[in-house]
């Protein structure tokens, strides 16, 4: 049996030689201190350890993602689905320092905006917006803030959705995680 998540690499593979935009992201799907579900596209990354996701600490989806999350990943060129439960661990702050460089450099003035104004807060208008990212103070040499993490997926279910079939009949399969090793079901789509 071929395991979740060498599965999902070829299949994600196969998308971004298909130049599918969504071969980047992924949905992040939490709840927040009310109980609403809360869902946002963020950029899904490859990290050594597996699959992570960057978050400013300041933003609300960071609490959110402490315990359990769901991601979600669609890629149209292939016709593949998955959705992943997992569990996070933060990645340590050398690697966010050293990806961090890797950023485009709006990103990162962002991430020095969120130290003083948190992610999702308002503004009157874009204008302000772009006033205070122009404004925010970032020491030089640029370096990641404080609030710039990481968090490492640690997927326990896996579910793949297979649209591509030639009979029409969607291959849907449920990964489980039991200890050390991974169990399939077949599902009925």
């Amino acid at each position: 049996m071929q395991l979740p998540l060498q599965r999902f690499y070829q299949d994600r593979q196969s998308a971004r030689k298909a130049q599918d935009p969504m071969a980047a992201v992924c949905v992040l799907a939490t709840v927040d201190s009310t109980g609403q579900p809360q869902a946002r596209t963020l950029v899904l990354r490859d990290v050594p350890e597996g699959l992570a996701i960057y978050i400013n600490a300041s933003s609300p989806k960071w609490q959110q993602s402490q315990g359990r999350v769901v991601i979600q990943t669609w890629w149209p060129s292939v016709q593949i689905q998955y959705r992943m439960q997992a569990t996070c661990q933060e990645l340590p702050a050398e690697h966010i320092a050293e990806s961090w460089q890797l950023r485009p450099d709006v990103p990162q003035r962002l991430d020095w905006l969120y130290q003083q104004q948190a992610q999702g807060s308002v503004v009157s208008d874009r204008e302000e917006l772009l006033q205070r990212l122009q404004g925010a103070p970032a020491p030089q040499p640029l370096v990641a803030p404080e609030g710039a993490r990481g968090l490492l997926l640690i997927p326990d279910e896996v579910e793949r959705l297979d649209l591509n079939q030639d009979n029409g009949v969607h291959d849907r399969l449920r990964y489980e995680l039991r200890g050390d090793t991974w169990q399939m079901h077949t599902l009925i789509p």
